[in-house]
């Protein structure tokens, strides 16, 4: 039996996360803005352990994670779930609506992997799961803040990777493709400008066709797939579009350095200390 810690657990992928892991008989710790014990069967009462969190507030979220291991004893699997998606194009965003994005997406995670961290390194074992997002592979009209958010989140939980497999923890990222939660229901939209309206309205027309997306079980299959793992990778992609998006993205990406090679390796040429350092 191991102890989870999910945030943003109350519905979608994090809801989808917690059913899975009591499921198979494990406990929970499912942290949300708004959660209750009574959102969740009666008969995994003993095995879980609703808290409300917003995962802005670094306070906030040491206190919990500091109730969730006096609760149950320790901490094997946590997972960085919660997050929000702002829609806009650059240009639209105010500084406010930049900063929330990043202070969910980016901050939450740091919050409470810098609070589980003391934890983990204490029983020399622990698995930290990022949720990232197909935004991380790159940035996309009208979702530049939150691919932004996510790059972050990625280039943040890479270091971490290293630092913490010091202590035999596990760090791992996961970009879900598209899934039937509320995360589009629940964005958060920019102030038009005119000056966008013909690409909005081509994006617009775009989304119109529709998109078939998958049941968030499966990607809590998957999860549980990756967490029993002996040698769970640094990365996960969840979802054939995803996969696939990726390799595009990754040789066009080769292609265009092999292209601009000559300029590249032009770029650098090694020097005696010209003195600058002093």
């Amino acid at each position: 039996m191991r102890t989870w810690f999910i945030t943003g657990a109350s519905r979608g992928l994090g809801r989808a996360f917690a059913d899975a892991a009591l499921d198979r008989g494990d406990r929970v710790v499912a942290a949300a803005r708004t959660i209750t014990q009574a959102d969740f069967d009666e008969k995994y009462a003993d095995k879980l352990l609703a808290l409300t969190l917003d995962v802005t507030d670094r306070a906030a979220v040491i206190a919990a994670v500091d109730t969730a291991v006096e609760h149950f004893g320790r901490l094997d699997i946590v997972v960085n779930n919660a997050g929000i998606l702002s829609m806009g194009m650059i240009e639209e965003f105010t500084e406010a609506e930049a900063r929330a994005q990043f202070e969910v997406n980016l901050f939450g995670a740091l919050w409470v992997s810098q609070a589980v961290l003391p934890h983990l390194r204490a029983q020399r074992s622990g698995h930290i799961v990022q949720v990232s997002s197909i935004a991380a592979l790159g940035g996309f009209p009208s979702t530049g803040l939150y691919s932004a958010s996510k790059f972050a989140l990625e280039g943040m939980s890479e270091a971490l990777a290293m630092e913490a497999a010091a202590f035999d923890i596990t760090v791992s990222i996961v970009q879900p493709g598209g899934y039937w939660t509320d995360l589009y229901t629940s964005v958060r939209a920019t102030t038009p400008m005119d000056a966008y309206a013909s690409l909005r309205a081509e994006l617009e027309r775009q989304w119109a066709e529709g998109s078939i997306d998958s049941e968030p079980r499966l990607a809590a299959e998957a999860l549980l797939q990756l967490v029993d793992s002996d040698e769970p990778p640094l990365r996960l992609l969840l979802g054939s579009m995803v996969y696939d998006l990726a390799f595009d993205i990754a040789r066009r990406r080769m292609d265009t350095w092999a292209s601009w090679e000559q300029v590249s390796r032009a770029a650098e040429h090694a020097v005696a200390d010209p003195g600058y350092a002093h």
